[in-house]
């Protein structure tokens, strides 16, 4: 059973909690409260401000499991707090471990302060979770597959337009970097993991894979440099740093370029244009 009266207490202690600067929004000069505005955490929380509002007010509809999800997302919460916030509204809390999709607020709070930086959060199978407005300008818009595509690894197997944002000479370099990191995860996570399904579904579908995962290799990875290739400006050299969220098994990946260089520029290009041309 959903309990309004503590829901709604606890968003309200949450949101007054939350400061402008925690999730990367500007203070402005008239702000009257100290933490968030509804609208604020409506708009974090991808939900109408009319929706969260009924929320606190202990009105409304029984939120979903999505939707409680979304705004655990959205408030930054802990998965103590993200568990306690489920129960609250009548839903059993997700299931704990690194299958999970819930952002630790500590990993958030970095990426929230990177809105000027190409920069990504992905899962251990290559799927990404939020990316910034730059990170979106640089390699098109990640988070809208669904299903088995929402792994890069398994786009670059068997959709050949995946490939197209990286330069032709670091291809050999990708497909075997995403193969022994799926082997890596299968042999850690096992038969019955979400990994070993995308195996499964590569080995099946996909000859170039079958050829790659064959050479049986271990801890291929990247130069700390990558290469994009976008349709408008053309190749962006920029260097690749990874912060793990041990936890969730979660990657911070920050993408940039030397100060003064060609691809600082075009960065700089796409900073202004934004994802329009992506």
């Amino acid at each position: 059973m959903i309990d309004r009266a503590g829901l709604a207490e606890f968003l309200r202690r949450r949101r007054a909690a939350l400061q402008p600067e925690d999730v990367g929004l500007p203070r402005g000069q008239r702000r009257r409260t100290s933490g968030l505005r509804r609208e604020e955490v409506a708009t974090l929380c991808h939900i109408s401000a009319d929706y969260y509002s009924r929320l606190e007010r202990e009105r409304g509809p029984h939120p979903s499991e999505q939707m409680i999800a979304s705004i655990a997302q959205g408030l930054h919460l802990s998965r103590d707090e993200r568990d306690h916030l489920f129960r609250l509204a009548g839903h059993h809390p997700p299931t704990r471990g690194t299958a999970g999709e819930h952002i630790g607020p500590g990993l958030l709070r970095i990426f929230d302060r990177l809105a000027d930086t190409p920069a990504e959060i992905v899962t251990e199978l290559g799927e990404t979770l939020r990316q910034t407005p730059l990170g979106v300008a640089l390699t098109g818009d990640q988070t809208r597959y669904t299903g088995p595509a929402r792994s890069i690894g398994y786009r670059w197997f068997t959709d050949p337009a995946c490939r197209a944002r990286y330069h032709p000479d670091d291809h050999a370099t990708h497909s075997r970097v995403f193969a022994s990191g799926l082997r890596r995860t299968v042999t850690l996570r096992g038969p019955d993991s979400r990994a070993a399904h995308l195996l499964r579904l590569l080995l099946a579908g996909s000859e170039e894979f079958r050829r790659v995962w064959d050479q049986h290799e271990i801890g291929v990875g990247y130069s700390h440099d990558k290469r994009f290739l976008h349709p408008e400006v053309g190749v962006v050299e920029v260097a690749c740093q990874a912060l793990l969220d041990p936890d969730q098994g979660h990657l911070l990946l920050v993408y940039t370029a030397v100060p003064g260089s060609e691809s600082y520029e075009k960065l700089q290009l796409l900073s202004v244009i934004g994802a329009g041309l992506s």
